[in-house]
Formats: structure tokens, sequence, C-alpha cells
């Protein structure tokens, strides 16, 4: 996967390198900031109110991620009864990884755009490094939604099912998730990318709101 572009294109390689860690930096960061503002400050306590990468960073599931093309960061620490929100509190601090991907990918999107305006080409290597961060923060933001523990979504779900009717469901969700998702990716791989494609469309529907589909397309012709 990413890996192969290190013979490929080393210089590729190092700019989809640097994309990843700002988006899983990012992300991470942001579930520790919603974290603290809702009242617990467990995240800050262990060094993750930061954007070191080298505090939100895992080192397997990075070399994963180069390998295989999933992988994962630290998970963000909290205790759901420091939050402010007994109900929505967790589902407010998942939310807030997703939505720093959606404000990231918008606010480089539009320096992307402002810099092709100005006369950057395509092919400049810091546009390639914007649109390979605004990719990855696209992908983060659609995958981590999904309702599938331990993805972010999961915690809204158990927001919406917050009746006790359904705590024996959540805690199965809980215990099974993990195999529920790489029975997913081994499904999607087995039917070439079908069962997640919504989220590569959404991405798509994305770029092109900012106007940046084609050099999107353009960037990946690379490969």
């Amino acid at each position: 996967m990413i890996l192969s572009l290190l013979a490929q294109n080393p210089l590729l390689f190092v700019v989809w390198v640097i994309a990843i860690i700002f988006a899983l930096t990012v992300h991470e960061f942001f579930h520790a900031l919603a974290a603290y503002f809702l009242g617990d400050k467990t995240a800050q306590r262990a060094g993750r109110l930061t954007l070191n990468p080298l505090s939100h960073i895992d080192p397997v599931g990075f070399l994963m991620l180069m390998i295989a093309g999933i992988g994962w960061a630290k998970p963000v620490p909290f205790n759901p009864y420091n939050l402010k929100y007994s109900k929505w509190g967790p589902a407010l601090v998942a939310l807030a990884g997703p939505a720093s991907n959606l404000a990231s990918f918008f606010i480089l999107g539009a320096v992307a755009k402002l810099l092709l305006i100005y006369g950057f080409a395509a092919s400049n290597l810091l546009i390639v490094l914007l649109i390979f961060t605004i990719y990855i923060n696209a992908i983060l933001l659609f995958f981590n939604v999904l309702p599938i523990p331990p993805l972010d979504g999961s915690k809204i779900l158990y927001a919406i099912l917050s009746h006790p009717k359904y705590n024996n469901l959540k805690l199965r969700l809980e215990l099974q998730g993990t195999y529920v998702l790489l029975g997913l990716l081994i499904l999607n791989w087995v039917t070439n990318g079908l069962i997640l494609s919504p989220i590569f469309i959404g991405t798509y529907y994305l770029f092109k709101t900012m106007g940046l589909e084609t050099v999107l397309a353009g960037i990946f012709s690379f490969f």
C-alpha cells in the first residue's frame, strides 16, 4: 500500500506520511480538547492535550497503516462520569474528532484553492501536500462516523440508545465491534472496495464542493 511508494517515489511517500500524521494528530487532539472543555482532565493528565504527534501516534497502528492501508492512533482516554452532560458528553467528545477533520478539510482546501488561483501548479509539492492532507481528513471523517465500536460513530449511537433496555445490545456491540469492523474490512477487500465505496464517493463530493476534484484526480494519476 502506502509503503510501496517508498521505493517508487520516496518524496510522495514522505508527503503521504506528513499528511497522515497531521490528520491523525489533529483528530486525537480535538477529542482531548472536547473532553477538557466538557469538564474531564483525564486526557490532559495523560499528556494528550497537545499537538505533538508523538503523543498520539501508535507505532503498531501507524505501521499497519503503512503496510495495509488500515491503522489507528492512540485512543484518547476520558472519564464519562466527569463530563458535564452524562447522556451526550461522550458523543460530543467523539464528534470532536470527525468535526476537526471536516474543519481541516475546508480550511486547507481554501488554502489550496487560493494558491492555485495565485498561480501555483497542481504538481507543486505544497499543493500535493495540501491535497493529500485534506483527502486523509475526508477519509477519517467518513470512516470514523460509522456506528461501529471502537469508531467515533458508536458513541453517537450509544447516546441515541440511552434507554436501559438497550444496555445488552450496547454491551454486545462493544464486545464484538472490533470483529464486526474487521469483517467489514475483509468484505470490502473481497468486493474490491464496494462496501466502503460510499466513503470515497462522499470524499469526491466534498472535493467537488471546493472545486478541487480535478486536482485530486490529477495528483492521484501519479500512482
